[in-house]
């Protein structure tokens, strides 16, 4: 069984992505047909050039005076982290274990918002901000930058046939990552402002990812005492995440190492940048772990869509797998080439970005 499970990690790379081990870079958006035939229906990412060069966004949205005056009577859900590492784990504050841990969320003014995420980095404050909310919030909580950017993705709405399930606003710093999770929907994530750096990791990898069950818990901040405070839930809840972090700190690596040999020294994540004006194709239940770089005006902004999914016979095929045990496998890949591809394949920053 070891061998079989290490044979498919990579039949999977050589048959969807080829021999490059890099994603398809299309220069403009795919036909329908050929986004549901060759990405779709192939589980397959890809990322897509020109797709939006027609929003006012990417010249709009990198003005603070137009975000500010178009949203000047918004609030919005800000995430306040002392890390800026919200729905990731970490220690628990009940045991000598881990606990799956919730952002403290605030409903802010815009602009101070914005202040707050461009700015907290540099007033010694005790958190991280970050506009992260996830429940279709772009139209509901930015609704005064609808005629920015398209209500949903064309030859994405006529591929799938339906209008995405929910759009959402992110806009945050550098200091602010996602773990490696997956989701349950087809994901078109486009880049405003900065750049996203993406690791992807196909749905037959789930063995590498040790996803476990976390107990929930949730950050309260106090702005009085400037203090997180992380408590269990109450009802307990569990949430089944990814225990891997790819880039555990030095004094962290050699312990890494030794608990997640299946992602350490497996198949190398594929690694991909996302600049303003592109897209990618993020497939359902592909595990990813996003980390970002600021433009020059110390933010990212992007907009994703989510499609609902279809439970189809991929879908039993991945459950049943992720069923299966896998022991550890040894290999001679090196952890540390994931960071160096990542850092060959984001471009040199310009003023603008």
């Amino acid at each position: 069984m070891e061998g079989k499970i290490e044979t498919l990690w990579n039949e999977v790379r050589e048959l969807n992505l080829g021999t490059s081990g890099e994603l398809d870079r299309l220069d403009f958006p795919p036909t329908p047909l050929q986004f549901l035939r060759d990405f779709v229906s192939q589980n397959k990412p890809c990322i897509i050039s020109n797709a939006t060069h027609h929003w006012p966004a990417l010249t709009r949205w990198t003005s603070d005076s137009y975000l500010t005056s178009a949203l000047s009577s918004s609030h919005v859900s800000l995430h306040l982290t002392p890390h800026g590492r919200a729905d990731a784990l970490v220690p628990s504050p009940s045991s000598s274990s881990l606990c799956f841990a919730s952002a403290h969320v605030q409903r802010t003014p815009f602009p101070e918002a914005l202040r707050l995420i461009t700015a907290a980095k540099n007033d010694a404050s005790s958190f991280v901000a970050y506009a992260q909310q996830q429940n279709n919030c772009f139209p509901s909580e930015y609704s005064p930058l609808a005629a920015d950017c398209d209500p949903h993705i064309q030859f994405a709405t006529e591929a799938l046939g339906c209008r995405p399930e929910a759009v959402n606003m992110w806009i945050g710093d550098e200091r602010s990552t996602t773990s490696f999770h997956k989701d349950h929907y087809e994901n078109l994530y486009a880049v405003v402002t900065g750049q996203k750096h993406f690791l992807l990791l196909p749905p037959t990898d789930v063995h590498r990812m040790y996803v476990r069950e976390y107990p929930a818990a949730q950050y309260s901040y106090s702005p009085v005492t400037g203090e997180f405070e992380l408590e269990m839930e109450s009802p307990a809840r569990s949430v089944p995440w990814s225990s891997v972090d790819p880039y555990p700190a030095p004094e962290d690596s050699s312990s890494s190492l030794s608990k997640f040999p299946l992602f350490f020294n497996g198949p190398k994540p594929f690694c991909c940048t996302i600049n303003p004006g592109e897209m990618l194709y993020l497939p359902s239940m592909w595990f990813h772990h996003v980390r970002q770089s600021p433009d020059s005006r110390g933010r990212t902004i992007a907009v994703n869509y989510w499609y609902d999914m279809q439970f189809d016979i991929k879908y039993a095929y991945f459950n049943f797998l992720q069923s299966i045990q896998c022991p550890p496998i040894e290999s001679q890949t090196l952890a540390e080439t994931v960071q160096e591809d990542l850092d060959s394949d984001a471009p040199e920053k310009t003023e603008d970005e």
